[in-house]
């Protein structure tokens, strides 16, 4: 297992890397974010990932959705991620749930952390509920456009900071979605091997009119 994970080893040692394998997430939304988390954390080798999505690949999500391939139209999110990643690292234990993350939440699975991948403020207001019920830290990810935000939330509330709407996605350039989900990978995998981790501290990043990549950072209230 070592060798597979050698480069990693070589960043904090095999210890680190064998804590690791104790350690269980969840993560919300198998498409465009959810996706680039399974490429991301499904060959890290934490021990237990669930991918939890109703939702089936459409035509117009493979361009953005980086696990799927044309010829997996209606074939269900989760599943497809929870397979890739079972093929690329047989050191993890990919679990599908096929169901909307309320269905999930009446599980109740023991996870370490949430990981938000999906694409609506309300369920992100009842995973911030659910997470705050179990004593858990999650870390929220949305993008639109040529922008993102990031946050590991903790002791802070996402309900405390984010109006809840029903408001609708605008248009997606695909590799923002990548860049979103590689933060939020970062964070999950730095707090899940025992490094310091910002918590409750909100990134925006976005590309200004003349194409710079601009990052804004704020503490949010606890």
């Amino acid at each position: 297992m070592m060798k597979y994970f050698h480069r990693q080893v070589q960043l904090w040692g095999e210890e680190t890397q064998t804590l690791l394998q104790t350690k269980k997430i969840a993560i919300v939304g198998s498409g465009g974010l959810g996706s680039s988390l399974a490429f991301a954390l499904g060959a890290s080798g934490i021990g237990e990932i669930h991918m939890i999505d109703f939702d089936e690949v459409s035509l117009h999500n493979i361009h953005r959705q980086i696990t799927f391939k044309m010829g997996d139209e209606g074939k269900n999110k989760a599943l497809l991620n929870a397979q890739l990643i079972e093929q690329r690292c047989p050191y993890v234990k990919a679990i599908a749930h096929e169901c909307n993350f309320e269905e999930w939440s009446k599980k109740d699975i023991k996870v370490d952390l949430i990981i938000d991948a999906t694409d609506n403020l309300p369920t992100r207001g009842d995973i911030n509920t659910y997470a705050k019920s179990k004593n858990l830290p999650w870390v929220y990810g949305s993008v639109e456009a040529f922008n993102g935000q990031v946050c590991f939330f903790e002791e802070s509330s996402f309900t405390d900071v984010f109006k809840i709407t029903q408001k609708t996605p605008a248009g997606i350039a695909a590799p923002i979605v990548m860049h979103i989900a590689s933060l939020q990978a970062n964070l999950a995998l730095r707090y899940l091997a025992g490094l310091s981790v910002k918590k409750d501290y909100l990134y925006y990043l976005f590309f200004n009119d003349e194409g710079e990549l601009i990052t804004q950072k704020f503490g949010l209230p606890k």
